[in-house]
């Protein structure tokens, strides 16, 4: 081994000695004789230790898989490789210290020479973009001039008509010809240091490294980089964030104050608490190109219950002539969970009940969720008149729905809002549900195709029904919620659904289907709550702060269908 790291060492040395007096001088790292040795040692010093190690596990998992083997045979195999296990881990745990000296010299070494050769592969393939550049502007000049001469010479208006349809297809071929080149010259600077990270990987056998995983990717989005495209992904966003500095700067000018402090960020986050678990329920029929108008309804059900529930006393309220009730008899954690427990059931039943119609008989959510918003609508007013239940027992308020103290800063109380912990752990849920279960794929087949989902074995109603009983238990836990902050009544949640749909539109889930992410449904709640805060912190009329919402739907909406229509 010595004379093996000797012999590294002199081609080393003479090695970085010619490639600061010529360049690269190579075509790709894996040529370089330098790093050949060195993989070759570094073989050498694991083959029997952590490879062999993960080798070896390897086979214990197919072992314990091999229904061809029986009991017996099956638990000798796998004790004889938990020895040989014990082997390797000894040869690894001996060779550790000369592996990672070697690995860190390797990667060294590694990354002096990927300077050179990566710079080397930029400035050619830089230099042959110049050149594509002079010579698409001198074929664009040239074509350019030939038409003008053919437009002159024709006589016939249709004949100049094919003429100029023609020279626009020209050059729009000689535009699609420079661009595809152009890429071929990026993507072989791209490749250049993707070789560069996955030589480094090699020599750490197989081990990543955050910092290259970070200049990674922001190289790949570099070389991808189309302003066009970002515009069309970010512009909205970009509008608001403007709109977001404006009203910062604007808000101490006016004499309301300071906007952005950590109190009114704590208060935002806390508005958008309880409208997150509506956002996180209709996304998932989005999601399915549907959407659900019965939200605000739900969650005046929801709420109405908690509060007759929750009502510290007897209610002044009776339903269907049924009442007035007590429940104050009740242990307080009883009173919780039948209050939050009916409210989900009664939000699953509504929702459901939507859901049938719309994945048995295809009828669309539009209408399954109108009929199911007019219905719960009648059936609040008509039993309860609109009256209100009244406040909730003062003591599980602030048990649930209070804030924490932080202390004082720059003279101000800081106090965090308990509403926000259920809001995070919902989130935590729904995003697990989209990602990493079976049921969230299937969501995102059945709203990107559902005929091409029933094709491949999904079953479409029950993926649909589905969805819309997720819905049903997030808005139940929302109008749970809902019942802390307000005195609730048949009226609670009035229009929400259309912040709820929107926050989701604005947050990138298409209406088109099949495409959308838990995170942008979180982001779109926060940018309308903040939206509407920074609206009213500024004193501007209510009714302007529809018209500001509407046009931010509109222009969201209307992005997502050029996107889709440019998929297309």
């Amino acid at each position: 081994m010595e004379n093996y790291t000797d012999e590294i060492a002199k081609l080393k040395e003479s090695r970085l000695a010619a490639l600061a007096a010529n360049g690269a001088g190579i075509t790709t790292l894996e040529e370089d004789e330098v790093l050949q040795k060195y993989h070759a040692v570094l073989h050498d010093l694991r083959k029997d230790g952590v490879n062999k190690i993960l080798e070896i596990r390897q086979a214990i998992v197919a072992a314990k898989k091999n229904k061809m083997l029986d009991v017996e045979t099956k638990a000798k195999l796998i004790a004889k490789y938990r020895e040989e296990i014990v082997k390797a881990k000894e040869i690894a745990a001996t060779n550790k210290a000369e592996d990672g000296r070697l690995s860190k010299e390797a990667v060294a070494y590694a990354n002096q020479l990927s300077a050179v050769f990566i710079a080397g592969v930029n400035k050619e393939e830089d230099d042959k973009e110049k050149a594509l550049k002079a010579s698409y502007e001198k074929e664009l000049v040239a074509t350019k001039e030939e038409y003008k001469k053919r437009i002159l010479g024709a006589t016939e208006k249709e004949e100049q008509a094919v003429i100029k349809y023609e020279l626009k297809s020209e050059l729009f071929d000689l535009k699609s010809k420079f661009q595809s080149e152009v890429s071929k010259c990026r993507d072989a600077k791209k490749v250049a240091f993707v070789e560069h990270i996955q030589e480094n990987r090699g020599l750490r056998n197989g081990k990543t490294k955050v910092s290259e995983n970070i200049v990674l990717g922001f190289k790949n989005y570099i070389y991808q980089f189309k302003m066009s495209k970002f515009l069309l992904d970010n512009g909205l966003y970009l509008a608001i964030l403007v709109f977001f500095i404006v009203c910062i700067i604007l808000a101490p000018l006016s004499g309301n104050g300071r906007l952005l402090s950590l109190p009114n960020i704590l208060t935002i986050l806390e508005q958008s608490s309880t409208r997150m678990f509506y956002a996180l329920g209709v996304a998932g029929l989005i999601l399915l190109a549907g959407t659900d108008l019965s939200v605000g309804r739900m969650v005046a059900l929801g709420a109405v219950v908690t509060g007759l529930v929750l009502h510290p006393g007897q209610n002044i309220v009776t339903f269907f002539g049924m009442g007035p009730w007590d429940f104050t008899s009740m242990a307080m954690g009883a009173r919780l969970l039948l209050a939050l427990s009916v409210s989900i059931i009664l939000c699953v039943t509504f929702s459901a009940f939507a859901g049938v119609f719309s994945a048995k008989l295809k009828i669309h959510p539009f209408i399954s969720t109108l009929a199911t918003q007019l219905i719960i609508y009648g059936l609040l007013f008509f039993g309860t008149s609109g009256t209100p239940v009244g406040s909730i027992d003062a003591d599980v308020k602030d048990l649930l729905g209070g804030r924490w103290i932080l202390g004082v800063m720059d003279g101000e109380l800081i106090t965090f809002p308990k509403l926000i912990i259920p809001a995070v752990f919902a989130v935590a849920v729904a995003w697990f549900i989209w990602n990493k279960t079976t049921f969230g794929k299937n969501m995102y087949a059945v709203g990107g195709n559902s005929e091409a989902a029933a094709v491949s074995g999904i079953s479409v109603f029950k993926v649909t029904l589905g969805v819309f009983i997720m819905a049903g238990i997030f808005y139940g836990c929302g109008a749970f919620l809902e019942a802390f902050k307000a005195n609730a009544s048949a009226g609670t949640g009035q229009g929400y659904e259309l912040d709820a749909i929107a926050a989701c539109v604005v947050g990138g889930i298409s209406f088109n289907g099949g495409i959308g992410k838990i995170s942008g449904a979180v982001i779109g709640v926060i940018i309308f709550t903040g939206l509407t805060y920074c609206l009213t912190f500024l004193g501007i009329d209510t009714n302007l702060q529809f018209v500001f919402k509407g046009f931010i739907i509109i222009a969201a909406v209307a992005l997502d269908s050029v996107k889709y229509l440019k998929k297309k």
